[in-house]
């Protein structure tokens, strides 16, 4: 496991405006949609590009008359994510009430948590290079309904309003402003999307906006942030500025350095800041001003009457707690100190949890660690990238490419045969231990044969010999011309010993 005190915590970003150094301060709330069937209140489908309209249930359209009905799956979900950021877990919690109105919250008001969250505080460590980690503490994670979707491009004249979307759960996960720089951001909600993943509570699909984020930016001088975390007192810091439904990691970087600029710009220009929400342009890399920021007593929150309060056992959240599957940096960990991976190795391996069920399928057949991690980075991913493939499209399975490994470290063949049965296995399948026997491509490591082919290849170069003679390094060359003369198959370790012996090296 992971241990925080054992990093060091990166250097804060620092932009030079025209009259002094500013540093960064950054908070993010993040929805990330639960991955359930069925909708926090109803029974209606989750499923993602269904025909506008058709996975309402009569309670997620507001109908007179019908209550909401609490979906326990979410509840185990967001308590499963709350165990994942090591998080405190609230036995009593309660939705509230939240009130404004648009066209796409056909209630008037959104059920959500405000006064009493499921999750309490957690944290989530970033790593942001070798020895260097950054520790974000989650200060809370509640869940709410999401709202529908407008559309607003189909008619020059006329908005659409597709509420397929309404009431899918959600989970909000509210960070302190611990969070110091834009790439750090983005390898936050990177973290958390891992996280959450591995835990199977959200599939971290941004571009279907199943993971959307908020982020607050304010700045202040070089000092202040140390003198806010000495006493707590928000007001040492600048005024923050909320950017809205962020879905990219790029975005996030490019709109927070924007608004940074934004900021200091003002301030130096004797202006202050206002406290609002924003909207990032992609295309002219700027954000604009969508609305004044609210407060929570502009939405008028009250405890929502048509549901009891949450209460939950202990005993309940214990059983979660023992079924909860290895987190990737514990899985990294253990892939370095058991496996022998290097740290690189293990992060490429755990950065999606399909590619690190992949891998360890692998281990399990040819139980050589290293070795199914240089096939599994270097020629399996590689060669996927290069089609357009992700993992779950792979045409070896992992069965196949352990069988390969393995016949690599038994010495029936060698890496240069390897990579040629690789590519029969790719494009034609089969099992490559009988595809070696069918084909003859076993390695030879019948010392005898090996002697004799060395043997005519130096009988055949005798001007060669004088010069290996004269400088070792061009043994190489005769190495070369045996591989060559056995069609790759001799063991080439044995090949370079004879070749040393003959050559009197």
């Amino acid at each position: 496991m992971l241990d925080h005190l054992a990093f060091e915590a990166p250097k804060p970003k620092t932009i030079a405006g025209a009259k002094s150094d500013w540093e960064l301060v950054i908070g993010m709330e993040i929805h990330a949609q639960v991955s359930s069937n069925a909708k926090l209140f109803s029974g209606a489908s989750t499923t993602f590009g269904a025909e506008p309209n058709s996975n309402v249930a009569f309670v997620d359209a507001a109908m007179p008359g019908m209550l909401p009905v609490i979906n326990e799956y979410c509840v185990e979900q967001a308590v499963r994510t709350g165990l994942g950021l090591k998080a405190g877990i609230n036995l009593f919690s309660a939705f509230d009430r939240k009130n404004y109105f648009y066209p796409d919250l056909p209630q008037g008001y959104q059920i959500s948590q405000l006064y009493h969250p499921i999750v309490g505080e957690g944290e989530v460590i970033v790593d942001m290079g070798p020895g260097v980690a950054r520790r974000v503490r989650i200060e809370r994670i509640h869940l709410e309904q999401d709202a529908g979707k407008s559309i607003h491009d189909m008619d020059p004249h006329m908005s659409f309003v597709d509420f397929n979307r309404t009431g899918v759960a959600l989970m909000e996960i509210v960070s302190r402003p611990d969070i110091r720089g834009p790439e750090e951001a983005a390898a936050y909600v990177a973290k958390l999307r891992q996280i959450m993943r591995y835990l199977g509570t959200c599939d971290g699909n941004m571009q279907n906006g199943n993971l959307r984020a908020d982020v607050n930016v304010s700045i202040c001088k070089p000092g202040d942030y140390e003198k806010f975390i000495e006493t707590g007192d928000f007001g040492v810091l600048g005024t923050r500025c909320e950017i809205k439904n962020m879905n990219s990691m790029r975005f996030i970087q490019a709109a927070i350095e924007y608004e940074a600029r934004r900021q200091i710009a003002i301030v130096e220009d004797g202006g202050k800041v206002v406290q609002e929400t924003r909207l990032y342009d992609p295309d002219k890399n700027e954000t604009r001003s969508m609305r004044s920021k609210e407060e929570a007593h502009d939405y008028r929150y009250f405890p929502c009457p048509d549901l009891l309060p949450l209460e939950i056992e202990q005993a309940w959240v214990d059983d979660i707690a023992s079924d909860m599957p290895e987190l990737p940096d514990e899985k990294k960990s253990r892939f370095v100190s058991v496996l022998g991976l290097s740290e690189y190795d293990a992060s490429v391996l755990t950065a999606e949890v399909e590619n690190a069920d992949y891998f360890e399928q692998v281990v399990a057949v040819c139980d050589d660690g290293k070795g199914a991690a240089n096939w599994v980075i270097n020629e399996l991913f590689g060669r996927l990238k290069k089609e357009g493939h992700e993992i779950g499209e792979s045409p070896v399975s992992p069965a196949q490419l352990g069988g390969i490994v393995a016949l690599i470290k038994s010495g029936d063949i060698s890496g240069k045969i390897a990579k040629d049965l690789f590519e029969i296995v790719y494009t034609e399948g089969g099992d490559p231990a009988k595809i070696v026997e069918e084909r003859g491509m076993k390695q030879v490591t019948d010392t005898g044969a090996i002697e004799a082919a060395v043997d005519e290849v130096i009988a055949a170069n005798p001007q060669q010999v004088e010069k290996a003679q004269q400088n070792p390094k061009l043994a190489g060359w005769f190495v070369g011309q045996v591989m060559k003369t056995t069609g790759g198959k001799a063991n080439p370790a044995a090949v370079n010993a004879l070749v040393l012996q003959k050559l009197g090296l």
